[in-house]
């Protein structure tokens, strides 16, 4: 046979080479490795990160020696498995500390394979593998904390809601309980001074959360304490350090406050650290992270990363708290730019209802019109904060002042509809950085008219509910009236308006805000005003007692009207003839009257005048027929009715006019004047002021 040159046989190197190989990929192994023997001795031990001496001080003994695990019989139990059965056992977890390691507890991974021949019988040896991963779990538990504050924290806008949303991410992954404390000037928007916190500073518990078993809450939610300068939480206030404190019976700050020491020790709480909240080097109030006994104490690694985590959860605190504060500035403005109460007019008992929450431009109105008539307003500038409110006081004074003309419901809202356009494009003309620009104006707004001689409410809606009206048996309807436009939206289409004729106590019911469901009064609040008879008051507050827990913070506006006549006492007509002798009729027709309402002398001489200029320019400038109307209410009104277009206006005469000075004294010695058109013509009205006991 040939010479090959292979050899026949193993050689000696063989040998020596395969065990140079394993000793180096046993010690690359981040895990320790045991071969064991059917007694579950150590016979062979490779240990990461320790000495052969130290290895081989495990030679002989027992598995269970050598790893003090807090269940050693189910894990012996679990490698006599593999040894019988052959079935390898993957990373089963288990609690304890290695015999050269003793003191504090360690997580391991046991994995075991059991030795085979080539053949693959069994050779009674098993490779037990430990993976002690306390520091990668530990790792990994600070990173899931981490991650959950930054996914949980910073949702809302609201001080205790955000606060809750931090304990509720740290319990139970990071900590066994969790506290957070907040000065109460942050809950209600104030701006923190910059700089440590006054010594014995109050603060106001926002969220606790603690896991079963563990948690005993020392204050109660929303309670005030005040924190004792010479404790980790004063000094972490003081100097804005977060402390890692050991709690035991022998701490000596606990004695300063007896009702804490008391919860550390039923809780079992060994660790704790504390942390501020602060932005800006202002403080906005403390984190507390407590571990009871049964888990592992907090340590230096963990005192860093509560730093990240109060440093995301401070942010969020401080942009809800600026959040309240533009609120709380909002609100007083809102209120500001609104009528301090609704004022009643002639035959119309008026209340009204205003819940802010974060809506600020919720609005209502009452204004009183000439011929003893009431507009009614309601409505809501879409967004929110102080621009909001500005805007919504913008377009209240624009409708005001429209008011005044004594304008059509349909036409008045589609002039305060150029208005609310040339606001919204002087917003979008704006830089894009610029706050309003990246907040369109649009508005919706309701708008009607009540006549007490006539009873009938004339209603326009600009994107916007119509009133809800009350019967006075308690049933309730609609006004058929199509919504128009909403204002600001460069939709110049012209509003529908309706007039409704209504009994005498009915109630009209203007709303916005949250009261609005499906563009009605919602249900609830609908069968709270399903009792006209109750004072105005009352139904506003039975209104408030039907709403959800959510409602109140988007806002809530309502108006309500109860509607009459005109008794019949307080005014006065005269049908006149179109010819000169009308003027001397209406002075005796005035002259008699205002007698009988036993009205003061200078009133009733100035209101004579005022008739006789009045119907003086009726018939030489209008046309007929004429009517003189008298009303006496919160003012003396002067009216007169004729078919002419024409309106007068009002001028200088020169001294050498004949002519001319007619308005110019009627101007003098009434209150307000004005001309307003009605079906079939025009009539020139005159307010003057009464004295309270003149007043009906």
């Amino acid at each position: 046979m040939a010479d090959t040159g292979l050899p026949n046989h193993v050689p000696p190197l063989a040998g020596a080479l395969g065990d140079a190989l394993l000793k180096v990929l046993l010690a690359r192994s981040p895990a320790d490795l045991h071969v064991l023997d059917e007694h579950l001795r150590v016979l062979r031990s490779d240990t990461a990160g320790t000495t052969e001496q130290v290895a081989g001080a495990f030679l002989g003994q027992r598995f269970s020696d050598v790893y003090r695990l807090d269940e050693p019989q189910a894990a012996e139990l679990l490698l006599r498995e593999v040894l019988s059965n052959g079935r390898s056992l993957s990373e089963r977890a288990f609690r304890g500390h290695r015999a050269d390691h003793p003191g504090q507890g360690r997580r391991f991974l046991l994995s075991a394979h059991r030795l085979n021949d080539s053949r693959g019988r069994s050779l009674g040896r098993v490779l037990a593998s430990v993976a002690d991963v306390t520091e990668g779990e530990k790792a990994r538990r600070r990173k899931a904390a981490l991650a959950a504050v930054r996914e949980a924290v910073g949702r809302t806008l609201d001080v205790t809601a955000t606060s809750e949303a931090f304990v509720a991410a740290v319990v139970p992954g990071f900590a066994d309980i969790a506290v957070v404390d907040v000065l109460d000037d942050v809950l209600r928007g104030t701006v923190p001074l910059a700089g440590p916190a006054v010594s014995d500073v109050p603060l106001r518990r926002a969220a606790f959360r603690g896991r079963e078993g563990c948690a005993v809450p020392v204050h109660p939610l929303g309670g005030v304490r005040r924190l004792p300068d010479l404790t980790p939480y004063g000094r972490v206030l003081s100097d804005f350090e977060p402390r890692l404190v050991t709690l035991g019976p022998d701490t000596p700050w606990l004695k300063s406050d007896p009702d804490l020491a008391r919860a550390i020790r039923t809780s079992g709480a060994a660790s704790v650290i504390v942390a501020p909240l602060s932005v800006g080097g202002a403080p906005l109030g403390l984190v507390s992270l407590y571990r009871c006994d049964e888990s592992e104490p907090y340590e230096e690694a963990d005192r860093k990363l509560v730093l990240s985590l109060t440093a995301h959860t401070a942010l969020s605190l401080d942009n809800a708290r600026r959040f309240e504060y533009d609120h709380a500035l909002a609100s007083t403005v809102q209120r500001r730019l609104l009528p301090p109460r609704t004022t009643a007019g002639a035959a119309i008992e008026t209340a009204h209802l205003l819940l802010a929450g974060h809506s600020s431009g919720c609005w209502f109105d009452t204004i009183g019109l000439s011929g003893a008539r009431t507009a009614l307003v309601a409505g809501g500038v879409n967004g929110q904060g102080i621009q909001t409110a500005a805007a919504m006081g913008q377009l209240r004074t624009v409708i005001n002042a429209l008011a005044d003309l004594d304008l059509e419901p349909d036409e008045l809202l589609a002039r305060l509809n150029n208005t609310a356009n040339r606001l919204a494009r002087e917003r979008a003309a704006l830089p894009p950085g610029d706050p309003l620009h990246r907040q369109p104006l649009t508005a919706t707004c309701v708008y009607g008219v009540y006549d007490p001689f006539t009873r009938t409410c004339t209603v326009a809606c600009a994107g916007h509910p119509p009133p809800l009206v009350v019967h006075p048996d308690g049933s309730t309807s609609t006004p058929d009236v199509v919504e128009g436009p909403e204002l600001g939206s460069f939709d110049t289409a012209p509003c529908a308006v309706a007039a409704v004729t209504l009994e005498e106590g009915s109630l009209l019911a203007f709303f916005t805000g949250a009261l609005r469901r499906d563009g009605e009064l919602a249900g609830p609040a609908r069968e709270a005003l399903a009792q006209p008879g109750r004072p105005l008051q009352e139904l506003c507050d039975a209104v408030v007692y039907t709403l959800a827990e959510d409602d109140g913070a988007e806002g809530v506006a309502l108006l309500l009207a109860r509607t009459g006549s005109v008794l019949e006492g307080q005014v006065a007509e005269l049908e006149l003839p179109h010819d000169p002798t009308a003027p001397a009729l209406a002075r005796n027709f005035a002259r008699e009257l205002l007698s009988a309402w036993a009205l003061e002398d200078d009133t009733a001489y100035g209101a004579e005048l005022i008739v006789s200029e009045l119907v003086t320019n009726a018939v030489r400038y209008g046309t007929p027929p004429l009517r003189l109307r008298l009303i006496r209410g919160e003012t003396l009104t002067c009216e007169v009715h004729d078919t002419s277009a024409l309106a007068p206006h009002l001028r200088h005469a020169r001294t050498a006019d004949e002519g001319g000075r007619g308005l110019f004294i009627v101007s003098q010695l009434a209150d307000q004047w004005g001309t307003r058109y009605a079906e079939g013509g025009k009539v020139l009205w005159t307010e003057q002021p009464l004295e309270p006991s003149d007043r009906s």
